[in-house]
């Protein structure tokens, strides 16, 4: 487990790739901006195997504005269905810039922002141990096609059920913040299946195969009311994860028992959401669904993000039968200290892909929201604590 120095005692931990290595000429934003883009993080990887044993990261890149306020004006990036790249202009003087990826309007009597980048979906081939890129497929790039996304596609999360590989994503615009879903049979050619969750449903988790001949999933749905627990509760109220199951992936049913909740007891989980697709395997000795989720400590304007776990019931998913309260996984300031002049946020660590090797597991997480982290953790690392089912 890592200190809080950000040191690591992993056997296998590195960063693989890194905004430096992006090509933006091979962008789909490449040369339809009068202005110059950077990227802001290349991070949050989805992971699967590919056919030939490799495995494939896709790649959330945010691509930025190097100079978004000019002009008296803030600047937000937007895809449009007849003009392409293009750029909305805010007076300053309505909006609040602290946060660099993006910026709140004022004057609408409820949250309303827009993003000084935008993100599309970038396939990059590794080999079988995730530590070396052998490919980066620009070809295969995901971007906007719609107004759905006009702000961008963020955050893939893959999932292989049987033969067929299935990815969520969200996308961001003024119509609503959903979960998309595209499917595919070799995990590079992409077909868009549509919006399967409505309105900030975030961090969808498909499992990794059926249960009771259904597909099911982790959700989050997010809102800005939630309503207290009992003050002796073990629980608080906050973003938790849900479940839901599907006759086909896209019709999906909530399930009526709560799942994956915020512990009372710790700031440390104060906020959670998923992070792994949930896969079928054996932890100390007990087989279930490992699940990662992340847990978010207040600070600052970001937050401290943990990665946890948590093992679910086989045939009844929404049963945690085992969890451990200390994280499994912190952000490794080390890992980032040659990057330290590209850093706009510190003490982020967020879990996206998860492979069984054997005797480990390749984690895939972003860092920082900056860069991909490569982490191969022993299986008799995930000892459950004491009573933790929750």
């Amino acid at each position: 487990m890592t200190s809080n120095k950000g040191a690591s005692t992993f056997p296998v931990d590195q960063l693989v790739l890194c905004p430096g290595d992006i090509d933006l000429s091979r962008s789909p934003l490449a040369g339809q901006l009068d202005c110059e883009t950077y990227v802001l993080g290349a991070f949050n990887p989805g992971m699967t195997q590919l056919p030939n044993g490799n495995l494939l990261l896709i790649v959330r890149v945010a691509e930025a504005l190097r100079k978004p306020i000019f002009d008296n004006h803030v600047h937000a990036i937007r895809w449009d269905p007849q003009e392409g790249y293009v750029l909305d202009a805010w007076p300053l003087n309505l909006a609040d810039t602290a946060d660099p990826r993006k910026f709140q309007l004022h004057g609408y009597g409820w949250k309303v922002m827009a993003l000084t980048s935008l993100s599309w979906l970038l396939p990059v081939e590794v080999t079988p141990d995730g530590l070396e890129i052998v490919q980066i497929h620009y070809d295969k790039a995901i971007a906007p096609a719609g107004t759905w996304q006009c702000y961008g596609v963020e955050d893939a999360r893959i999932s292989k059920v049987g033969d067929r590989y299935l990815m969520t994503t969200c996308s961001v615009s003024p119509e609503r913040h959903s979960t998309t879903l595209y499917s595919s049979d070799n995990a590079l050619d992409w077909t868009f299946e549509g919006i399967v969750l409505d309105h900030q449903n975030k961090d969808m988790l498909i499992f990794e195969g059926l249960i009771g001949g259904k597909y099911w999933a982790q959700t989050r749905p997010l809102g800005a009311l939630f309503f207290a627990y009992p003050p002796d509760s073990p629980w608080h109220a906050g973003p938790s994860i849900n479940i839901a199951s599907s006759p086909d992936a896209l019709h999906w049913m909530p399930h009526i028992e709560p799942h994956i909740r915020p512990h009372a007891g710790t700031p440390s989980t104060a906020r959670i959401g998923g992070g792994t697709p949930p896969i079928l395997t054996e932890i100390a000795g007990q087989r279930g669904w490992l699940s990662l989720w992340h847990g978010v400590e207040p600070h600052e304007i970001v937050g401290i993000y943990r990665t946890y776990w948590s093992l679910l019931d086989p045939e009844e998913p929404w049963k945690v039968i085992a969890t451990s309260h200390p994280p499994l996984m912190e952000a490794n300031a080390e890992l980032t200290r040659p990057l330290d002049d590209l850093m706009y946020v510190r003490d982020v660590v967020f879990s996206t892909g998860i492979v069984d090797a054997g005797d480990h597991f390749i984690v895939a997480s972003g860092e920082a929201d900056l860069a991909c982290r490569i982490t191969h953790i022993p299986k008799d690392m995930f000892v459950p604590s004491k009573g933790g089912t929750e």
